[in-house]
């Protein structure tokens, strides 16, 4: 549709779809997917009406959209991460945990890509047992799901599935809980913690999680170890 405009037609249409995919990023971040409106979404992104309806069909494939951005950008750079890291061999289980965390903790610190909101929204269907959650998770997180639990397993061979699938998930958990900036780290160690130091938090994260793997790898040995007995 785009390439058929003139030039700088093309610009600013694309201008206003950005602008009403970041509209109602923030709607549906505050008010969930059935507290927001078009009505609401347009007038937040300065648009009419009928030009939601021109780029997206209904309510559902602008919300489809507003989270196939997003996570098609932090999947994109998890993947690229993971064909770097396996090409030179198999990494260190603290760099495979590095190249899983880093693009969700950073989209969440990154204001230019919406970061408050998106983290919002995404920990919002993440932990909801709706269809239309669900569907989410499933079209848009279980590829780079299945294909991170597979090299957990290639980095730490003593993992069964169900401790991967535990591992991941726990990771992701850790993830996502200090991908906002709340200030509440700062405001419980009484300023020692900073949540606004990207840096800062990827790598407490990822020794967490890396310890947590580890502990489960282990137990996953230990349970094994009881039924060979």
């Amino acid at each position: 549709m785009l390439s058929e405009l003139p030039k700088k037609d093309a610009r600013n249409s694309q201008k206003a779809r950005e602008a009403i995919l970041d509209a109602a990023e923030r709607a549906f971040a505050e008010l969930g997917f059935g507290g927001a409106s078009i009505r609401g979404i347009a007038r937040d992104a300065g648009v009419n009406q009928a030009m939601i309806h021109y780029y997206f069909q209904n309510k559902d494939q602008l919300y489809d959209e507003v989270i196939d951005r997003r996570a098609g950008a932090v999947n994109a750079q998890r993947n690229a991460a993971l064909d770097r890291l396996f090409a030179e061999g198999v990494p260190t289980l603290e760099k495979l945990m590095e190249a899983l965390l880093r693009p969700t903790i950073e989209m969440g610190h990154d204001e230019t890509r919406g970061g408050s909101a998106y983290a919002r929204l995404v920990v919002s269907f993440s932990n909801s047992a709706d269809e239309r959650s669900q569907n989410m998770t499933s079209q848009h997180y279980d590829p780079i799901a299945s294909r991170s639990i597979a090299a957990m397993r290639k980095v730490m061979p003593e993992l069964d599935m169900a401790a991967a699938v535990r591992a991941y998930l726990y990771s992701i958990s850790v993830a996502l809980s200090v991908m906002a900036r709340t200030g509440r780290a700062a405001r419980l160690s009484q300023g020692r913690c900073n949540d606004s130091d990207t840096e800062e938090i990827v790598g407490a994260t990822v020794a967490f999680s890396c310890a947590g793997i580890r502990a489960l790898a282990m137990q996953a040995v230990n349970q094994f170890d009881e039924k060979v007995e």
